[in-house]
């Protein structure tokens, strides 16, 4: 494995003291890459199961889907060649059957006749149209009969044709796409009970710093309790990764080498809060005494300036900063991506939309900035957004209320009331 001094060399004008945010994304997603699960790292599991999980290999179609031509809505199937030749607003049809879902209809129909069929129901040879019930009109006893305007239907209308969906020998699924809802009904459309899935990313997580307090500790002076446990590991819950909660470790340097000891056994990925400024010595000395490296950067980005990468053997270390918004939208921005790649999942980046300013934001050029906001519709149906006020790193109530993070690129400059802006959409499905 190249050593990660060697990976940002041959960055072009790699500066850590102020490392733009497109670089950092781009040097952590090379990184993330030399750290990837190995091809084999994989589990077949139950369909129901797979969820959020990453596919391993691309899933091919066995059959089409689907298997025949079916009805698209309940009402009359016909033959429907004529429809353009017919020059009346009435043309008539004689109930000949019925055909239900599930069901097989074999005999031949001669011209004038047509059969009720439900939804999802085999479309009979030589049967090519279906008219809607509700645009027919049906005739009295004894002779069942339909008729119904020519001029409303056309050939083929409310047919579902054999491989529309998904063609016998075509990819369903390319390898690397997280397994959501509809990707579990798609393989399930092919019969399929169990599908080949990479393994999950297996990731260690602990907070750092003597100010920290656990859930359910006694208050003291000048502490505070934990809330980055809470956030990141949920977040890492949501991505699929397979969570090792260490907890808070104080900067006393026996804690933190046991705390290491202790991620770097088990796990593919060691993440931190606090402890990455380049004052503090425990981490490196954790890091350097077991033959590893760290990398300190200071991005310029707001919130989340400081940042460490590391790695202990062929162990990758991310330390994120210890205020808890900047932890939050480091992870979102920068670790996010990377886990990906080292899952072998697919780019998978939060939805970006554009939205008016409804307020003036002041900024300097020199830095990517992730306002928290609220979007929502302008009576006229365009987007509008707001920030949530005050945006100190430390406000986790505001991360809470956005449902968007404004980004003002690095060059921006201040926003104006009216002025279009980029918004990343928070709390979607993942």
């Amino acid at each position: 494995m190249k050593t990660l001094h060697y990976i940002v060399s041959q960055w072009p004008d790699y500066q850590p003291e102020s490392l733009r945010v497109t670089d950092a994304i781009a040097l952590l997603n090379r990184i993330a890459q030399a750290f990837a699960l190995p091809e084999n790292a994989t589990d077949k599991i139950e369909l129901p199961h797979a969820l959020g999980r990453v596919l391993a290999q691309d899933l091919v179609s066995i059959i089409d889907v689907p298997p025949h031509d079916n009805a698209a809505m309940d009402g009359y199937a016909f033959q429907g060649q004529n429809l353009q030749s017919i020059a009346t607003d009435s043309q008539q049809l004689r109930v000949v059957g019925t055909v239900l879902a599930g069901q097989v209809w074999t005999e031949s129909l001669q011209a004038g006749e047509c059969l009720k069929i439900m939804t999802g129901a085999a479309m009979p040879a030589g049967v090519d149209t279906v008219v809607p019930h509700e645009l027919v009109q049906c005739s009295k006893e004894p002779t069942h009969s339909i008729s119904f305007n020519p001029q409303q239907v056309k050939r083929a209308d409310h047919c579902r044709l054999k491989g529309e969906d998904l063609r016998q020998g075509g990819v369903a699924l390319p390898r690397g796409c997280i397994l959501k809802p509809a990707a579990l009904g798609l393989a399930a459309s092919l019969g399929l009970t169990h599908l080949s899935v990479m393994r999950r990313l297996r990731v260690a997580y602990f907070s750092t710093g003597n100010e920290i307090l656990n859930a359910g500790e006694a208050t003291r002076a000048g502490a505070i309790f934990d809330s980055n446990r809470y956030s990141l590991t949920g977040m890492l819950a949501q991505l699929g990764c397979s969570v090792v909660d260490l907890g808070a470790v104080t900067d006393e340097p026996d804690q933190l080498h046991a705390a290491f000891e202790h991620a770097v056994a088990c796990a593919d990925v060691v993440i931190t809060t606090g402890g990455v400024s380049t004052g503090d010595a425990d981490l490196t000395h954790a890091l350097v005494e077991r033959g590893g490296e760290v990398l300190y950067w200071k991005l310029a980005m707001r919130p989340g300036r400081p940042m460490a990468v590391g790695r202990m053997g062929d162990v990758l270390l991310l330390g994120l900063p210890g205020n808890p918004v900047a932890a939050m939208v480091s992870f979102l921005m920068l670790v996010q991506p990377a886990l990906h790649r080292m899952m072998c999942a697919r780019p998978a980046l939060l939805p970006k939309l554009q939205a008016r300013s409804l307020e003036v934001i002041r900024k300097k050029p020199g830095r990517t900035e992730y306002v928290r906001g609220i979007m929502s519709n302008h009576a006229d149906g365009t987007l509008q957004v707001q920030t949530t006020g005050q945006q100190g790193s430390g406000m986790l109530s505001s991360m809470v209320q956005a449902n968007v993070l404004i980004t003002l690129p690095h060059e921006q400059g201040d926003v104006a009331v009216g002025d279009l802006l980029e918004v990343w959409l928070l709390h979607c499905a993942s």
